[in-house]
This record gives C-alpha cells, sequence and structure tokens, in this order.
C-alpha cells in the first residue's frame, strides 16, 4: 500500500501523547490541535504530522483535507448492532403515549427484537449488520463494540456471536463483542430466573469460551430485569472464562449495577441515567469508565446523565450511540457528541475525548486507535471546513463529514 499524505489540514484534533490511554475529570477538557497542519500514513498506521512549513519529502499519494478539521474517529463503546428486524411499529406506539414498560407487555422490547432474530437466518443477520455498520463508518465510527443479547437461547446467543466475529474478519474497522444474554429473562424463564442464570453459566459461557466468541460480559442491572446479586453472580462466572465485565446500569433506576460493575472491575458501566453520590464516589474511587448513552434519553424522554458531576469527580467519561432497534435505533456518533453538549453540558472538547480516546478505552483499544498519535492506525476522518471545533456539535443536523479514512487508505 503507498504512502498516504494528507495536506491542507485546517486543525488536526486530537492529538494525545500515544502513551496517553484515557482522560478523566478535568482534563478532558484539554483537546490539543495542531492548525495549518499535515498527516502522513504509511502502512495502515500513522506514521508522522506537522505543520505545512514544513512538509515531509518523499514519494507519496497525495490527498487534500481543503481546509478542514481531521479528527480521530468515532470510538462507538456500546451497540446492539446485530439484529433482524427495525421496531418502528413501537415507534408509533410510543408517539400515542405508551410507555417503555406497557410496550413491552404488549409483546414488544428486547423479547419483540429476540423473536425476530430467531425467525432470521444467520447469512440474512450478517448481511444487515454489515450493511447497517458501513453506514455508521461513513459517519465517522472507526471502532465499534457490539453486544449479543436478542438471542437468549443457546442457539440463538451462538448465532449472534459468530456473526459478530465474521463482522471482525471483514469490517476494516476494530470490533469487541460483549457477551450479554443476561439482557432480560426469556418467557420460558419469566418464573424461573435461576433456571435461565444456570442456562447462561453452564450452557452458555462455556461454548462461547471454547469458540473465543466473547471479549466482554455484559448484564443488564435494573429493576425488573436482573438484580445486582444476580449480576455478580453472573460477572463472577463471566470472569472464570477470562471475560471481563462491561455493564449496564442505572438506567431507569438506582440499581445497585455501579457498585457491582466497579467491585468486579468493570472496564466500563453503561447507562447511568439515574446517580446519586454513592454511584459517583464509587466511579471516582476506581479505574471504571462512565459510558454515557444521551441518544438513548433523547429518544425514550427519559432524564439525561449527569456528565457534569462524574467530569467534576474526576470520572473517566465516554460517550456511546447505545445503536439498538429499540431504545436509541441511531448510530450517529456526530449526534451522539452534540447531545453530549446540549443536554449533558459537557464542552465540546470533553464530549469528543468523551468519543474519541475513552470509548477507545472503553473497548481496550487506546493503544490502537481514539487518538491522533504515531503509531496507531490511521482511522480518522476529514470534516468541510468549519469555522471553530465547537461547529460540530453546534450544526447538529448538517452532514460534516468529508471523507473517512481507515488504515491509511481512503475508505
Amino acid at each position: 500500500m503507498p504512502a498516504l499524505l494528507i495536506t491542507d489540514i485546517g486543525t488536526l484534533v486530537g492529538l494525545h501523547p500515544k502513551t496517553t490511554s484515557v482522560i478523566s475529570g478535568k482534563n478532558m477538557a484539554d483537546l490539543p490541535v495542531l492548525t495549518n497542519a499535515w498527516i502522513l500514513c504509511r502502512n495502515g498506521l500513522i506514521a508522522d504530522f506537522g505543520t505545512a512549513d514544513c512538509l515531509p519529502s518523499g514519494s507519496f499519494d497525495v490527498c487534500s483535507a481543503k481546509g478542514g478539521y481531521v479528527f480521530p474517529s468515532w470510538c462507538d463503546s456500546h451497540t446492539h448492532a446485530v439484529f433482524a428486524a427495525p421496531r418502528e411499529e413501537e415507534f408509533v406506539m410510543k408517539i400515542k403515549g405508551k410507555s417503555y414498560e406497557e410496550i413491552t407487555a404488549a409483546g414488544g422490547g428486547i423479547l419483540n427484537s429476540a423473536a425476530k432474530l430467531e425467525n432470521c437466518p444467520e447469512p440474512e443477520l450478517f448481511e444487515n449488520a454489515e450493511l447497517r455498520i458501513h453506514e455508521l463508518i461513513k459517519q465517522g465510527t472507526g471502532a465499534l463494540e457490539i453486544k449479543s443479547g436478542y438471542g437468549l437461547t443457546v442457539e440463538n446467543e451462538l448465532k449472534m456471536l459468530r456473526v459478530i466475529r465474521k463482522l471482525k474478519e471483514v469490517l476494516p474497522i476494530p470490533v469487541k463483542a460483549s457477551f450479554l444474554a443476561a439482557h432480560t429473562y426469556p418467557q420460558a424463564y419469566r418464573t424461573n430466573h435461576a433456571g435461565y442464570i444456570d442456562l447462561i453459566i453452564h450452557k452458555m459461557l462455556p461454548e462461547i469460551a471454547d469458540e473465543g466468541l466473547a471479549d466482554y460480559m455484559d448484564v443488564f442491572c435494573e429493576q425488573g430485569f436482573f438484580s445486582a446479586d444476580e449480576t455478580e453472580l453472573l460477572l463472577e462466572a463471566g470472569a472464570k472464562y477470562g471475560l471481563p465485565p462491561k455493564i449496564h446500569a442505572n438506567q431507569f433506576t438506582l440499581s445497585g449495577g455501579v457498585q457491582a460493575g466497579v467491585k468486579h472491575h468493570a472496564i466500563s458501566v453503561d447507562h447511568l441515567e439515574v446517580t446519586d453520590e454513592d454511584v459517583v464516589k464509587h466511579l471516582a474511587a476506581s479505574t471504571t469508565i462512565a459510558t454515557l448513552l444521551p441518544g438513548c434519553s433523547f429518544y425514550l424522554g427519559i432524564p439525561f446523565a449527569n456528565a457534569r458531576a462524574l467530569i467534576d469527580a474526576n470520572v473517566a467519561v465516554a460517550l456511546a450511540s447505545d445503536l439498538n432497534p429499540g431504545s436509541a435505533p441511531s448510530g450517529n456518533m456526530n449526534f451522539v457528541v452534540s447531545l453530549g453538549c446540549i443536554k449533558l453540558k459537557m464542552l465540546p472538547e470533553e464530549a469528543i475525548n468523551a468519543a474519541t480516546i475513552n470509548g477507545a478505552a472503553a473497548m481496550q483499544l487506546s493503544d490502537q486507535t481514539g487518538s491522533i498519535s504515531i503509531g496507531k492506525r490511521a482511522n480518522f476522518f476529514i470534516t468541510k471546513p468549519m469555522p471553530s471545533l465547537a461547529y460540530l456539535p453546534y450544526s447538529f443536523g448538517e452532514a460534516l463529514v468529508n471523507l473517512v479514512i481507515l488504515n491509511g487508505e481512503v475508505y
């Protein structure tokens, strides 16, 4: 592959040292930039960068940024991007005033997606997911985590995870897989929680570990789903197979999920729409990342996470899309960054760090991506010319991504 030189960069964004793996608290407002810049890609990696007065010499393919900004690719650390079909019928029910709980009781929600997935052949499931993710890539996403959790049986959870494994093999971006059979209780186990947990621990986990299908263990710790005690039991079982936790916590209530996640050294605890002083205190005393999902709050009309309290307590905050067919049917990370600013009151610099370097850290990928650093993957996107950094989250309806570079090549 020939080396690629990007010239005429108005501003190069996110120049953190390669040794920086995660950014916490007040430091999230520090987003190093370089104006009037260039960047050189070689063998799929960032080889060098600098200012226009010292352009490198040599034989390169040259591409002009035309004065646009260059951002490290978005690192979306929480998605449910593999699903059989959308749920726009529930969207209409929601407009008519039905609550999330009422929609679930009427056969909607996670069980609706599980029923659709059961009837979807694996090749079709893969093809739909691949097309969906390529649309996200066009919007600037350059690393992705995908969860199972619409299977809820041994056969269908394995089907989802095998699709994710195939996506890892064919997509031009890094992908991580989270095992989320503990997403809800399937109908057959509604009154036999212990039986379903036993199925996860003794049937699903051994097969998943044997095939190397998952990177993380996930549980939906929430009232009406999995209790904190049940969550801890499942996290302990996952740990025996080398699966560190990345869990759903505190979406609707103070579920105890954050405390359980911190206790078990979770890479991240995700959602956190409901927090209190004790939650913030536990996170502040840990290395666990708080991953916030404002697209879900926007779509469901539930409270937004208290990002300011977390940042002020020196917690590392990430932003992710929560792309899924029921509660966040958008994986557009540009919009997520805008919501981070508009609804979570994050500074543009904080929101961008949350969606890049901290998102990478929440997937244990910050040695590869998340910043413009020599030796990292040459995954970044070029915007149209903008008047300032803040213009990207400010102009939330505008398609500003002009060109995507992945592994040092024009996508």
